[in-house]
């Protein structure tokens, strides 16, 4: 994979290409899931996890932000057995992919800052946080595989690992009263130090992804980094 960033890039342009490359392949489990897609196309999300020795649904999280980037794609792969169809993972064109993501991303950043600035402080906390909540409600949804109500102790081991999967290297930390959610990095990057309403995204999506997970509190608070804290922290 060509990862050539030319000298004569602007400012943004050089960010978002940096960004756009970190979110794809900043995490192991992803640059295996790429490498070994590169060797066998068609490969499933089973297959995937299998090699990776991890869950599908981790799995299906990478290739989900893989697909996003641009870098992969799928084909239906119909079965002999009754069922869905089956999804064939397979890389896209590397120069492809990069003309297209890295242009595409350094417009999402430009168009989200002038909208963050017109909205103003107030507006744009409450627009990150709607955003991260509604979004994290889908993935806790996806992810929940009881019918029942789940601790928020569960429920936040179960958040950390999604989180991970989506490039934020999160890990749990435990009090006697409380569970967090402490997130080594930000697949934000720059744009959360310039904006740091951003961190809003975190605590709605962590609320609404205890709520698809079914758990008996979705009640958190935030500390981040770029707001001058310590740790990037959600806590229930």
């Amino acid at each position: 994979m060509s990862t050539h960033i030319e000298t004569d890039l602007d400012p943004a342009l050089f960010t978002a290409t940096v960004t756009s490359l970190a979110h794809s392949f900043g995490d192991n489990t992803r640059r295996k899931i790429y490498l070994y897609l590169r060797e066998n196309p068609g490969a499933t999300a089973a297959e995937l996890a299998r090699h990776c020795d991890v869950h599908a649904n981790v799995v299906r999280h990478h290739l989900e932000r893989l697909t996003e980037g641009g870098y992969v794609t799928y084909d239906n792969v119909h079965r002999s057995t009754v069922g869905r169809p089956a999804k064939g993972y397979r890389v896209v064109d590397t120069n492809v992919a990069m003309e297209g993501s890295v242009r595409r991303d350094a417009l999402l950043v430009a168009l989200l800052e002038m909208a963050l600035e017109r909205l103003g402080p107030k507006a744009a906390e409450s627009l990150a946080h709607d955003v991260g909540l509604e979004y994290g409600r889908g993935l806790g949804a996806t992810a929940n595989t009881n019918d029942s109500s789940t601790s928020v102790k569960s429920a936040m081991s179960s958040i950390a690992g999604l989180l991970t999967a989506h490039g934020f290297n999160a890990r749990v930390e435990e009090s006697e009263t409380t569970q967090s959610v402490v997130a080594d990095n930000c697949p934000f990057g720059m744009a959360a130090q310039h904006h740091p309403v951003l961190c809003a995204v975190d605590r709605g999506l962590i609320s609404g992804m205890l709520e698809g997970l079914g758990a008996k509190s979705t009640k958190v608070t935030l500390t981040s980094r770029a707001r001058g804290d310590d740790t990037c922290r959600v806590t229930a």
